[in-house]
């Protein structure tokens, strides 16, 4: 399949994926063969959210393959901050990239911009929905420590409401087999109900939990998140979600000795730091493996040039996505797009 956009992994076939981390493994092992692979290309980042890693990772990969990297950490210093639209924002700088990494706000954003960009687009995150590159970083991650990508009972720990790598991780684990999910978290920080519906049509087993000391014995990979501030609509709310679940030393004992405890970071202070030095905390680790993932990917999408995928079905209607969060709710010219009985955007439910 050729690889033209990547606005969510379910658009790719495993095949595919498993290409990218097998050059991933290449690029590890020998960099600088790989250093002018990008000579003359570009790529622009356009991070309307605060980033280090996701951001740093895209613009030291690009030019460790030899390219260049323009654009913005903050929309307040671009054309956003005078009422720019996405579209418009799109359209005007695939004058200059020849490929756009993207994270936005409002979910569903990769969705709108890949349909007005004429350049790739790579969804560095929109909003709480999904953050395909950094599965790509935790599955690469996974092959390189665990040595699979199947036969494993995978904990996700703390906000999977608003966590959209867990999202990600999710619907990228459940196609190898025997996977399994413990859903620890607060009722209130569960996860999504269309993540639920997908490992439901998938037969996916997954069971929810409220406690990571009870869980964590049976677990190969333990997936911590820390709980997201700037995803809640008050201090409040935050205040009650924060703290709830800690990994520290004591509770590493009753963990399995090969468990990977994976952490897309920041973290604030649900993983203690007297748990870095233990050999199974590979959240730092995973950051660097982020780095060799991003690298390949860019260099599977550039070897396609102009080739275009054909899209996912999908059909216009007069519904509205039911998800205040969405991009349709901000940018009011887009198509109303419906897939699977669902916005075609955020995946949301369409009222």
């Amino acid at each position: 399949m050729e690889l033209r956009h990547l606005v969510d992994l379910g658009d790719i076939e495993t095949g595919k994926i498993m290409d990218i981390l097998t050059t991933a493994g290449a690029i590890m092992k020998n960099p600088g063969y790989y250093s002018d692979s990008c000579h003359a290309k570009v790529m622009a980042t356009l991070f309307y959210e605060p980033s280090t890693r996701t951001r740093m990772s895209f613009e030291a990969a690009m030019l460790r393959l030899g390219g260049s990297v323009i654009g913005f950490n903050d929309p307040q210093n671009s054309s956003v901050s005078k009422g720019e639209s996405l579209k418009d924002t799109i359209t005007m700088v695939g004058n200059y990239a020849d490929i756009i990494a993207m994270r936005h706000y409002s979910e569903g954003a990769a969705k709108a911009a890949s349909i007005f960009s004429r350049v790739p687009v790579i969804n560095a995150g929109d909003g709480g929905h999904l953050h395909p590159t950094q599965t790509l970083t935790d599955i690469f991650t996974l092959t390189q420590t665990k040595g699979r990508l199947d036969d494993l009972t995978i904990g996700l720990c703390g906000d999977l409401k608003y966590g959209r790598t867990v999202h990600s991780l999710i619907k990228t684990m459940s196609r190898f087999k025997n996977n399994s999910f413990v859903l620890i978290s607060t009722p209130e920080l569960s996860v999504p109900d269309y993540i639920k519906t997908f490992m439901d049509e998938h037969g996916c087993e997954y069971r929810q939990a409220d406690s990571l000391e009870a869980e964590i014995g049976g677990l190969d990979v333990l997936y911590m998140t820390r709980i997201q501030r700037e995803r809640f609509k008050s201090e409040e709310e935050y205040e009650r979600q924060k703290g709830v679940f800690i990994l520290d030393g004591e509770k590493m004992k009753k963990a399995k000795k090969d468990m990977a405890v994976l952490h897309p970071l920041p973290r604030v202070d649900e993983i203690t730091y007297d748990v870095d030095d233990d050999p199974r905390a590979l959240y730092f680790r995973q950051s660097e493996y982020g780095l060799y993932a991003r690298m390949s990917l860019i260099l599977h999408i550039l070897e396609n040039g102009e080739k275009r995928l054909d899209a996912r079905p999908q059909q216009n209607t007069e519904k509205c996505c039911g998800n205040l969060k969405c991009i349709t709710h901000s940018e009011a010219y887009l198509p109303h797009l419906e897939e699977d009985g669902n916005c075609a955007y955020c995946e949301s439910r369409l009222l």
